[in-house]
């Protein structure tokens, strides 16, 4: 799945070609995505200017004068650049069509969404699927305190509590199992029972492990592309733990171990990350 480095990656390719630009249409080949897409989008956003593109969570936001589109790239979606006329590729479902190119949006899992937020109901945060996020992880309000009261009382496994994503956005499956072996925590210890200074460690590797990510372009993981469809590089360059199951620790050469969570894989080493 597309994680906070890929998404942010793909936000900076957008805004970078569509952000003061208008639409000229928008055009759905296909509805079906995991919320149907509301039929009277493409002309609720004809012939606007895209104000801005930001990102919350793993939400891609087209904000426009009458409302905020919503556009999430689900299990192994992309959204690219294109030159106005390529060919349709097959589970190309979306396309924002501007004077000089064109987007659109690839979802093969149809897993993912577009969905729209009227200028009427408030920011874009105001949204039901955006309110209840955590804070973003390189927000200087996320330290060492805010994880510690948001983790107080739960006795989940902190790599589930990360995944949660109500405490702080950004820790997917990926970047959780390798922060987490940054920080040297096994993976899982109950959030609850986290000290202080493993709260601070978990902070830093978090931000560390995203800052890598996003500096890489993102993951090579399944088929992710960036805007312009090129692969990022982050597992080629950093990834310590994740998928490497059997193959020596980075820092202690003993084998990194796999373990199911919430029916998600976790990779860790026993050693570094000890209970």
């Amino acid at each position: 799945m597309p994680e906070l480095p890929e998404v942010e990656t793909t936000r900076k390719g957008i805004d970078a070609v569509a952000t003061g630009r208008v639409l000229q249409r928008m055009v759905v080949h296909d509805s079906r995505m995991r919320w149907p897409i509301p039929a009277g989008l493409p002309e609720w956003v004809k012939e606007q200017k895209v104000n801005a593109c930001r990102r919350r969570g793993k939400y891609l936001l087209l904000e426009f004068d009458r409302g905020t589109q919503l556009i999430h790239l689900g299990m192994s979606g992309s959204l690219r650049s294109v030159q106005t006329g390529e060919i349709l590729r097959k589970h190309d479902h979306v396309e924002w069509h501007f004077e000089h190119l064109t987007l659109r949006l690839h979802d093969p899992r149809r897993f993912g969404a577009v969905l729209w937020h009227p200028a009427e109901d408030g920011p874009a945060e105001r949204h039901p699927l955006l309110q209840k996020l955590g804070i973003e992880p390189f927000d200087p309000r996320f330290n060492a305190e805010h994880l510690r009261k948001g983790f107080a009382g739960r006795q989940m496994a902190v790599k589930q509590a990360l995944l949660a994503g109500d405490v702080v956005v950004g820790a997917g499956n990926i970047y959780a199992s390798e922060c987490l072996f940054r920080a040297k925590i096994h993976p899982a210890t109950p959030a609850a029972r986290l000290s202080y200074e493993r709260c601070e460690r978990l902070v830093v590797a978090l931000r560390g492990t995203l800052k890598d990510a996003l500096e890489s372009g993102g993951s090579t993981l399944r088929d992710y592309v960036n805007a312009t469809g090129e692969a990022g590089a982050y597992f080629t360059l950093h990834a310590a733990v994740y998928e490497q199951d059997g193959k020596p620790c980075k820092t202690c050469s003993r084998p990194i171990k796999r373990l199911v969570q919430g029916q998600r894989a976790t990779y860790y080493c026993s050693t570094c990350q000890k209970r």
